[in-house]
Order: structure tokens, then C-alpha cells, then sequence
């Protein structure tokens, strides 16, 4: 089943005088349950791309369709929403919080979805699943640390947990081992393949070959265009 599809995608950005063309009409889908690599080298707009997929801007022109779902006719409280319930995020600088802890850090997401009042009854639940999850990443001696106190390799891993807790239909990774060292990324490579022989419907940008290899399909950006 289809779950994304994005038509004939264009950006551009103004930069004083000048613009910046960065998407020149991509075409791309992806099928539930796979694993999939966008690749590409620095400032051929697979970021780009990918934050437009994940609703986290809009294309210039163009159409993308979540099940069926117009993303960029939403207004964009009805895109929060859906970003919070659907898609999850994983970033290459992690964007843990600091004053909070490992197991505050995963809670947010939940946190936004419930609302205040409705969290009160949903706290508990929420909670056990998310050191569950921590337990998952091998994080569950880490719950109280700040992120600080964690190495680069257990910061992605807190954050992949934190991009997991409402259980979203697709997790986006924009160069998840970008700032780690190969060993490290290694690892953090293998938990995302295990997430997907679970089901988990995946989305990564990478510059790499190597770690591109490591997926079900590999979709090359050239020139803010599939090639």
C-alpha cells in the first residue's frame, strides 16, 4: 500500500536579490513498511525534500498526498497535527532538550498530543511505553540523565525514541549519523533496519554510499532532481 506520494515538487528560497532554486520538479513515492534512501550530495535538496514529505514546509508547487491526504492544501494547524500523530522526526543534531531528561525528552511528542488535561489520565500509560522504548535503544539505565550526559551515539538513540512514542506511520531520518563516528553510526544504522523488519515505514537522507546501501531502495537527488 501506497502510504506518500509527491508530484512534480518545486522550492525555491529568496535569497536578498537573488533565488535559489533548490527542488526542480521531483516525482517520488513510497510503499508502507519499506525502507527507503534519498541520496545526494550537499545542497542537491534532499533536506529539503524530505522536510516538504514530512509537512514541515510546502513546496512552491506541486502535490504531496499522505494516504490520500493533500498536505499542501492543510492549513498549518491541521499540520501540526498531523506531523505530531504521523511522523515521526530523527535529526543529524539530535535537538534534545537539555534541561530536561532522557525520559522527559521522549515524553514531549505525547505530552503535545494529550494536551494538558487529557495528559493527567494518560501520563502512566505513556510513560511505561516510553522506557520501554528507552529500554528497546538500550537507554534504560539512562532515563534520568540529562542529554549532556549521553554519548553522540546514545543522543540519536534517545531521539529515534522520542520520534517513536505516538507510534507514527513514518519516521524520517535527515542524516542520522551525519555527526557520529562510523562505528557508532554503524549501530545506529541497525537500529533503524530493525525498526523497519517491524513494520516501521522509513525515509532517510544521507550523503553516503555506503549507509545508502543499507536500505530497500535507494532514490538519487541531483540538481533538486531524481536522476
Amino acid at each position: 500500500m501506497q502510504i506518500l506520494q509527491a508530484n512534480d515538487i518545486k522550492k525555491a528560497y529568496k535569497m536578498g536579490k537573488q533565488t535559489l532554486t533548490v527542488l526542480r520538479g521531483v516525482d517520488i513515492s513510497l510503499t508502507a513498511g519499506e525502507f527507503a534512501v534519498i541520496i545526494g550530495a550537499s545542497g542537491s535538496g534532499k533536506s529539503t525534500l524530505l522536510h516538504i514529505l514530512g509537512a514541515l514546509d510546502k513546496p512552491d508547487t506541486g502535490k504531496v498526498e499522505f494516504e490520500g491526504l493533500r498536505l499542501d492544501q492543510m492549513s498549518n494547524s491541521r499540520l501540526n497535527q498531523f506531523r505530531n500523530l504521523n511522523v515521526g522526526f530523527v535529526f543529524q543534531f539530535y535537538h534534545l532538550l537539555d534541561e530536561l531528561s532522557v525520559l522527559e525528552n521522549v515524553l514531549l511528542p505525547a505530552m503535545i498530543a494529550a494536551g494538558p488535561i487529557t495528559w493527567q489520565t494518560r501520563k502512566k500509560i505513556k510513560q511505561n511505553e516510553a522506557i520501554l522504548l528507552l529500554g528497546r535503544m538500550g537507554l534504560k539505565d539512562r532515563l534520568t540523565h540529562k542529554p549532556y550526559e549521553l554519548s553522540g551515539g546514545e543522543r540519536q538513540r534517545a531521539a529515534i525514541a522520542r520520534a517513536l512514542i505516538n507510534k507514527p506511520k513514518l519516521l524520517l531520518a535527515d542524516e542520522p549519523t551525519g555527526n557520529l563516528d562510523s562505528k557508532t553510526g554503524n549501530g545506529i544504522l541497525e537500529v533503524l533496519k530493525e525498526l523497519n523488519q517491524q513494520g516501521q515505514t522509513i525515509l532517510m537522507v544521507t550523503h553516503d554510499d555506503r549507509i545508502a546501501r543499507q536500505a530497500g531502495r535507494v532514490i538519487r537527488l541531483s540538481d533538486g532532481k531524481v536522476v
